[in-house]
């Protein structure tokens, strides 16, 4: 069974940053795709970054420059590093594997997320 827990969400100010921490069992991060979802409430969920297995990173045109996706395969843990955030990056965070043959922002499947919540 695979599970991606997420975990590190928090309530922060708007500028401020957060480090989101994703542990991985059931599978090795090194040989998948593993990104990251969200969800806001009365939208749709919307990837937010991904990194593949050869190391080559992705991200929406909203977390571009903004947000860092890596890796400790050592540890099997994936990190979401999220500065200068905004109000509208609240959200419940997923950590995520990508599906096989899609873009990279088509997730196949998800554990529990983590909110994140940014206020103005």
């Amino acid at each position: 069974e695979v599970q991606l827990q997420a975990s590190g969400g928090g309530l922060v100010q708007t500028g401020e940053s957060l480090k989101l921490s994703c542990v991985a069992s059931g599978l090795n991060i090194d040989d998948y795709a593993i990104g990251w979802l969200r969800q806001a409430p009365g939208k749709e969920r919307e990837g937010v970054s991904c990194i593949s297995g050869d190391g080559s990173s992705y991200y929406s045109d909203s977390a571009r420059g903004r947000f860092t996706v890596s890796r400790d395969n050592a540890k099997n843990t994936l990190y979401l590093q999220m500065n200068s955030l905004k109000s509208e990056d609240t959200a419940v965070y997923y950590c995520a594997k990508r599906a096989d043959g899609v873009n990279w922002d088509n997730f196949a499947s998800w554990g529990q997320g983590t909110q994140v919540t940014v206020s103005s």
